[in-house]
């Protein structure tokens, strides 16, 4: 068949459909990369995305825009990531709350997390610390607030960011395992919740780290324990709650996803350049100072560890029949 223009432009369509996604992922990126941010800027999620987004805008010599939708405790961006262009250039910070929490608390989500996403990699945990208000709450250690909830069932209250939150899943583990009745006071956000802790309405809050180090070395909360498996860095002298109730573990943890079907290969060139960021000191050093401790993952790992929380937190939620507010 003598070759003309027809066949020419034919040969180039089937050159471009069989190309090796491993020549897309050499190429990659071409133009920015945009990191999807469920909650408003401030907090520890808005920090890292921030940080490592320099980071690679320098390795890939590539734009690296943080774009913020919060709402709907973090569902308006999950679904919007569900719906992106598979392609690598729409990224998600996701904290367990909406990757492992919210799949299990909110029946009927317009998207599938197990199906629409998939994970890159872990990026860091966020210890929680138990703080009362030292003006209401004479406890000083977490046996003393056990003995004294157990003593005044439901009259000791804790602040939450929410249902689902994980102020309230942290509350709800530690009520579980102690046999405690503290009762929830569900704010919109950690800032008004930790607001009623200083001011003395609300009892106890389990309080991301970040936010509450200020107060407590200002002496107006008291620090009984971190929710860890070890001790913090910037608390020593403050034990985990672990040491009071064996096994008891909640954590922030905050990672990364891109859509479903994105390449593996191009899923693997930003695992790569995300754990390499993550492992600068100067980045460890920053996010240390926000109280947020670099932790990273192969993809198939987060992924892993998606499922394997939503499957505990379905059970906590199961067991103190939370509902979505």
């Amino acid at each position: 068949m003598p070759f003309n223009r027809r066949t020419g432009v034919l040969a180039l369509c089937l050159s471009a459909a069989f190309a090796s996604p491993l020549s897309w992922a050499q190429d990659f990126p071409t133009k920015p990369i945009r990191i999807v941010v469920p909650l408003p800027p401030g907090g520890s999620n808005d920090v890292l995305a921030r940080l490592l987004g320099q980071k690679m805008s320098e390795s890939f010599g590539q734009p690296v825009i943080v774009e913020n939708k919060p709402g709907a405790a973090g569902n308006i961006a999950s679904e919007f990531m569900a719906r992106a262009e598979p392609d690598g250039y729409y990224i998600a910070v996701a904290p367990n709350q909406t990757v492992a929490v919210n799949p299990v608390l909110y029946p009927k989500l317009p998207f599938d997390v197990n199906r629409d996403l998939t994970g890159i990699t872990m990026m860091g945990r966020v210890p929680m610390v138990l703080v009362v208000s030292p003006a209401k709450v004479q406890a000083t250690t977490v046996a003393e607030l056990i003995t004294l909830a157990k003593a005044n069932p439901e009259k000791l209250s804790y602040a939450s960011a929410g249902s689902g939150s994980p102020q309230h899943m942290a509350a709800e583990v530690f009520k579980s395992m102690t046999g405690t009745r503290i009762t929830q006071i569900p704010y919109k956000g950690s800032a008004p919740a930790l607001v009623d802790v200083l001011g003395g309405t609300v009892d106890v809050m389990f309080c991301p780290l970040n936010s509450a180090l200020p107060h407590i070395r200002s002496g107006k909360l008291r620090a009984l324990g971190t929710t860890g498996t070890k001790r913090v860095d910037l608390l020593p002298n403050v034990p985990t709650i672990a040491e009071t109730i064996p096994n008891y573990e909640s954590d922030i943890w905050i990672g990364m996803v891109a859509p479903a079907k994105t390449p593996p290969a191009i899923i693997n060139k930003l695992n790569a350049e995300l754990r390499r960021s993550l492992a600068l000191p100067d980045v460890q050093g920053k996010l240390a100072e926000q109280g947020i401790y670099a932790e990273t993952s192969t993809p198939a790992e987060f992924t892993r560890l998606i499922a394997t929380d939503q499957k505990r937190w379905a059970e906590v939620i199961k067991a103190a029949n939370i509902k979505p507010e």
